[in-house]
């Protein structure tokens, strides 16, 4: 049984006793068939029904995309599932970018953790179950900034669990501690790449330009907001736990978006069994080099025309349509 509380003009209606399991922070727009897929999944989540599930739904941006999003939004009060339920209806349109931000901040300023999705990622039965259990057992290491759901296809055989250096974005999860470290100004991330070493590490062994979108959004090119997050937490030396199976899958490369053409390049199996997220504090070298090679292939100008596939920023993230 779960209670739903509408946020409207910042008021809430019917207070909630604080959970025993982090929250979850969806962020929508307009995909009705995608928000729909990644909450039924989420429902079957094995602690799904002891989580409080914040929804954030962002404005449409033009009269085009009124209709959709309405749906959407028709959708999200007939959701049921969750311990409790809160509706966020965004009166303008924020774009993903500032929706997501100010979602973060706004839940994690109160709850003092969250994890976060975004409307095309479907998760795995276990999805809650390895967030919930990692951010209790690293909540007091400060060199780990967050928990990721999402691992690349990549060919080789990682660890059950394992640290990279940075932050993700495709079913993330952080604390207080971790989103504080949050820098919003691009340009003041980008001076501190100073060393030549340290800005090819950050461009996972020179095998994609992350330099270069940092270096736009700073130049005002673009507000993206992970970029960000993942450049704050590698220049601070923290870590990200990541699964060896995948715990997230992106439905969203289906041309769907603005920004993103259709393409299977970022598939992967659902993990189909509980991982132990107990490892060593140190970033894992062969998921580095496994992840570097993935991401030197989907970067290779004659991959991207064949597949019609943009250069985005982190995890090439699929935009709404904003």
């Amino acid at each position: 049984m779960c209670g739903c509380a509408v946020l409207l003009n910042n008021l809430t209606i019917s207070p909630f006793i604080m959970p025993h399991t982090a929250p979850i922070i969806l962020f929508v727009y307009n995909r009705l068939d995608h928000t729909r897929k990644t909450l039924e999944a989420l429902q079957e989540n094995l602690l799904a029904e002891e989580s409080d599930l914040y929804i954030y739904a962002d404005a449409a941006k033009n009269q085009d995309a009124v209709d959709s999003v309405s749906r959407v939004r028709s959708y999200l009060l007939s959701v049921k599932g969750f311990r409790n339920i809160y509706i966020r209806l965004r009166e303008t349109n924020l774009g993903v970018d500032q929706n997501v931000i100010g979602g973060v901040t706004e839940v994690i300023n109160e709850k003092g953790r969250a994890i976060v999705l975004e409307d095309d990622l479907v998760t795995s039965p276990f999805f809650l179950k390895y967030m919930n259990e990692a951010l209790d057992f690293y909540e007091n290491e400060e060199q780990v900034i967050s928990v990721h759901g999402y691992r690349y296809p990549v060919e080789t055989e990682l660890k059950e669990v394992f640290f990279l250096k940075g932050a993700d974005c495709w079913g993330w999860a952080t604390w207080k501690r971790g989103w504080d470290l949050m820098e919003l100004d691009g340009q003041k991330l980008l001076d501190r790449f100073a060393d030549e070493e340290l800005k090819a590490e950050f461009n996972f062994d020179q095998s994609y330009p992350y330099m270069a979108a940092l270096e736009q959004q700073a130049a005002g090119d673009n507000d993206q907001w992970d970029i960000r997050w993942y450049a704050a937490a590698f220049l601070a030396g923290k870590l990200t736990l990541y699964p060896g199976k995948s715990m997230v899958r992106n439905i969203g490369h289906d041309a769907s978006g603005t920004h993103c053409a259709e393409s299977n390049i970022f598939d992967v199996e659902l993990a189909q069994s509980a991982v132990n997220v107990e490892t060593e504090l140190i970033p894992d070298q062969e998921a580095y080099l496994a992840f570097a090679g993935f991401l030197k292939k989907i970067s290779d100008p004659g991959l991207q025309r064949k597949r019609r596939f943009p250069l985005l920023s982190k995890m090439m993230r699929s935009l709404r349509s904003r």
